[in-house]
């Protein structure tokens, strides 16, 4: 049955790129599946405007990505080059800026979309272009933007950005550091992946609530990775598909009732499809059952 009033998600078919991963082929995936299942309302978020994005990263990446004509264009690993990717990479960072105006309107929205937190200022890294966290961050200076990084991976470009913007916290909570550093507005916390367990997680989302409300945030990004799941080749051992769902929905359940304005997206997964694409699909069945129960 459809929901009267229903989550908004950005979305395009523009999105899809095939690559020799699965990262960009799994946001048509979950999309496919949303629209089946009638939890999202899509927003084609058009395609962002480059100097936008000149303005977060070096200008001379920014082209080389744009027009593919030299070897800086694939740093970040997508090999080779084409239209289809720029494209949609493109789209992915535009759906990052409307994503963030809707959730700042109605309390919560979506991009269907991952490959962010390994970009810094210089280039892209990991299979991140650029960094659609810090973008939110740029782009609203007048905001304060506060990042929940539950990717297995911590976010080091983001860590990074932290130094240049004023108005961007990174807290990641991470199984691999992944070269992530501390600093005064990038926290870290490590749960190791076999000898850890989800108490030790429940505490570090508390205590990434407890910051976000004491600095006054107008808007979490909330980074829902899959790559902790104990059957992913990155994961933790003891984070099971039920405790990752918990996770879900004790974020969403803490930031409606602290009232923070949240924005979700993917971020990292790396089983086959079949096995990966529910995993991701829960985090928007646990959104919608804080947010637009039916």
């Amino acid at each position: 049955m459809r929901r009267a009033s229903m989550l908004k998600a950005c979305y395009s078919p523009r999105y899809y790129a095939k690559t020799h991963t699965n990262s960009m082929e799994k946001l048509s995936a979950v999309a496919e599946v949303l629209h089946h299942q009638q939890m999202v309302e899509f927003v084609d978020p058009g395609i962002i405007d480059v100097q936008i994005l000149k303005k977060l990263h070096n200008p001379q990446f920014v082209d080389a990505f744009v027009t593919g004509e030299s070897s800086f264009a694939t740093i970040q690993g997508f090999k080779p080059w084409n239209e289809q990717l720029r494209d949609a990479i493109l789209s992915v960072q535009a759906g990052q800026l409307v994503a963030a105006e809707i959730a700042f309107k109605e309390g919560v929205a979506a991009n269907i979309a991952q490959g962010f937190h390994h970009a810094s200022y210089e280039s892209g890294a990991a299979y991140c272009t650029f960094n659609g966290l810090a973008l939110v961050a740029k782009q609203y200076p007048e905001k304060r933007i506060f990042i929940l990084d539950c990717d297995q991976h911590g976010g080091d470009g983001t860590a990074i950005f932290t130094n240049r913007l004023s108005n961007l916290v990174n807290f990641g909570i991470f199984g691999i550091r992944f070269g992530c550093k501390a600093g005064e507005r990038s926290l870290t916390r490590y749960i190791h992946p076999k000898n850890g367990n989800f108490d030790l997680y429940r505490e570090a989302v508390f205590e990434a609530f407890q910051y976000a409300s004491r600095w006054e945030a107008d808007l979490i990004i909330y980074q829902a990775g899959m790559d902790c799941h104990q059957h992913d080749k990155y994961g933790s051992k003891w984070f099971t598909t039920e405790l990752l769902y918990a996770r879900d929905y004790l974020v969403f359940d803490m930031a409606k009732k602290m009232k923070i304005p949240i924005l979700f997206v993917l971020a990292g997964g790396y089983q086959q499809l079949e096995d990966l694409v529910p995993l991701h699909v829960n985090t928007f069945k646990a959104a919608n059952e804080i947010y637009y129960p039916m």
